[in-house]
């Protein structure tokens, strides 16, 4: 498991609610929490899967994520 970091489109409480089916419903992903009260609205993910993977999670959910290196 590794910790990746995204820059996301994830703006509130609504969205999170959104891409919850996403990530709680992937085997690959142990767990993650959205920063909303930064500006970056930082995604954290513990997870074997690479960044391409997780950024394609969250496009399936209708936004973005940019990895933050």
């Amino acid at each position: 498991m590794e910790t990746l970091q995204f820059k996301t489109n994830i703006k509130c409480g609504g969205c999170v609610a959104t891409v919850t089916p996403f990530l709680n419903g992937d085997e690959n992903v142990e767990n993650w929490a959205v920063d909303l009260e930064s500006a970056d609205r930082v995604l954290k993910v513990d997870t074997s899967y690479s960044p391409e993977e997780i950024q394609e999670l969250i496009k399936k959910a209708g936004y973005v994520a940019e990895e933050i290196v």
